[in-house]
């Protein structure tokens, strides 16, 4: 999945949790970005099996969605605070620096820093 789509399932699994629905609009105004490129995004993730949209417009999280959405959320969550405390940037700086991380670190170095959070969680 190309960085693009692993930020839609992102903002889909997110605004689910805050809102209880989303539609394809609420991610436009979420990302910023216009309603035909989201329209577009939304298709090619439902052909992808990553989502479902409902008769009512209302986009789902497949099982495979919502794990992938897990997974990116999980780097995302993780290399910010890890960005943050070993480089001392603030939460605005290493959140950005995170989503764009997020989407080329290798499993192993991830790991790593999951590694190091853990062991680390004591002393920071």
């Amino acid at each position: 999945m190309q960085e693009s789509g692993e930020d839609y399932i992102e903002t889909i699994y997110l605004l689910k949790k805050k809102k209880g629905y989303v539609r394809s609009i609420d991610v436009a105004n979420e990302l910023g970005f216009s309603r035909p490129s989201v329209s577009r995004a939304v298709g090619i993730l439902k052909d992808d099996g990553f989502i479902t949209v409902a008769p009512g417009g209302e986009l789902e999280l497949t099982d495979e969605g919502k794990k992938k959405a897990k997974s990116v959320y999980d780097r995302h969550k993780n290399l910010t605070k890890f960005l943050m405390i070993t480089a001392n940037v603030d939460e605005e700086t290493a959140e950005n620096d995170a989503c764009r991380i997020e989407h080329i670190i290798s499993a192993d170095t991830f790991k790593g820093i999951k590694k190091f959070l853990k062991e680390h969680k004591d002393e920071l």
